[in-house]
């Protein structure tokens, strides 16, 4: 159980739950949900996998938009934040994620190799260098910074864990772009379709979605721009809505 004191409980933009958060550690923030709107699964899938999952957010809107016919598994380190995805979890009575306090790099020896048909990754996003600025708070920095897992590692387990033919969906910098097309394909993957991200109609791309398809081939789709200050009521089926 979690010191409740500190937390808060907000909406889940409109998703018709609630979420705890604590605004000392963690809040989640729109790159994540923006990743659980892109993710577009296909009839047949019904298991999901969730990396690197904070709070819980990105599971909560997936069960949220595809209700019980799937099965999601949400994968965090930092036991602090896994108990406030557990207790929004709880609050909202949801029953078809399973939570684990977990490693992402000990995941293949945790849970059987190619059994997921989907996997969703919101990572750290920055590498760690010595001369990095990192914030003092332990909690912000290892969900901000390569510090317990890297991009390397994310793909690789992805790969592992997927299905053949399963998917990818992650969110990321747009200046790790070339890193994660290295990446996907040292690891099998094809890439498939792109989305940039953008402040305003002035700023530089400050978030790239990402969808690929493992052991699969690339043929790349860039989808126009979303442009966060456009006065966007909802990202509900912001992206066309799912098959």
């Amino acid at each position: 159980m979690i010191h409740m004191e500190n937390n808060e409980l907000n909406d889940l933009f409109d998703y018709g739950y609630k979420i705890f958060q604590n605004p000392n550690y963690f809040k989640f923030s729109v790159d994540s949900v923006l990743l659980g709107e892109f993710v577009n699964l296909r009839a047949n899938d019904k298991k999901v996998l969730d990396l690197c999952s904070g709070n819980g957010s990105i599971p909560m809107i997936l069960s949220s938009k595809y209700g019980s016919k799937i099965e999601i598994t949400g994968v965090e380190l930092q036991k602090t934040i896994y108990d406030m995805a557990i207790e929004s979890i709880k609050y909202n009575n949801i029953t078809n994620i399973n939570m684990l306090n977990k490693d992402v790099n000990e995941l293949c020896s945790v849970l059987p190799l190619h059994s997921f048909d989907v996997v969703t990754v919101n990572p750290p996003y920055f590498k760690v260098y010595d001369n990095s600025f990192k914030n003092k708070d332990d909690i912000k920095s290892i969900a901000r910074h390569e510090i317990k897992t890297n991009l390397e590692n994310i793909i690789s387990i992805s790969s592992n864990m997927l299905k053949n033919g399963g998917y990818l969906y992650m969110v990321h910098r747009p200046e790790r772009l070339s890193d994660i097309i290295i990446e996907l394909e040292n690891n099998k993957f094809g890439l498939k379709r792109l989305v940039p991200i953008y402040n305003d109609d002035e700023s530089k791309c400050v978030f790239i979605l990402i969808e690929a398809i493992y052991n699969g081939k690339s043929y790349v789709n860039i989808d126009k721009p979303v442009v966060l200050n456009h006065n966007l009521k909802t990202y509900k089926n912001i992206f066309g809505g799912n098959l």
